[in-house]
C-alpha cells in the first residue's frame, strides 16, 4: 500500500499537507482503527463505516474503561471511526491536521470537529455518544 503522504508527514510534522497531498492514503490509514474493530468484533458488531455501526457501538458493555491504556488507544480509535464515518457519508467533509499534528474532520461549512478528543471522551465516559456526535456534525 503506497502511503507516500507518511514521508512528508515525518519530515514535517509541524505542517499539514500530508493529508492533503495524499488525501485517500490519508483516510485509509485512519479508517484502520484496529483495536476499536477488534473490540467491535468480539462483540458482535461489525464496523462498516455507517451512522448505524456508530449507533452500535454506543451500545457495546464498556469493558475496556477498566484499563486506563486500553481506554487512550480505544478512545484514538474511536475518534478516527467517528471521522471516518464523517469523511465518507457528510459531503464536503475531509479530513485536515492540526499544526500540532492532530487529525481533525472539516466541514463543507469550515467548521472543525475534533473527533479524537470526542473519541477519547466516548471511550472514558460513554459521552457524548458517536452517534449523537455524528449527528451535530452532519448537520452543518
Amino acid at each position: 500500500m503506497n502511503m507516500s503522504f507518511l514521508d512528508k508527514w515525518r519530515k514535517r510534522p509541524e505542517a499539514s499537507p500530508a493529508v492533503e497531498g495524499d488525501p485517500e492514503g490519508a483516510a485509509q490509514l485512519l479508517a484502520e482503527c484496529e483495536l476499536l474493530r477488534a473490540q467491535a468484533q468480539t462483540e458482535g458488531v461489525e464496523l462498516d463505516d455507517s451512522v448505524h455501526s456508530l449507533e452500535a457501538l454506543d451500545q457495546l458493555r464498556p469493558a475496556w474503561r477498566d484499563d486506563p491504556e486500553v481506554v487512550t488507544w480505544l478512545g484514538n480509535d474511536a475518534g478516527f471511526y467517528l471521522g471516518t464515518v464523517l469523511v465518507r457519508t457528510v459531503p464536503g467533509a475531509s479530513w485536515k491536521v492540526w499544526p500540532g499534528g492532530e487529525p481533525v474532520v472539516r466541514l463543507a461549512s469550515g467548521r472543525e470537529v475534533d473527533v479524537v478528543t470526542a473519541g477519547r471522551d466516548w471511550a472514558a465516559n460513554g459521552a457524548p455518544e458517536l452517534c449523537q456526535l455524528y449527528a451535530e456534525a452532519a448537520e452543518n
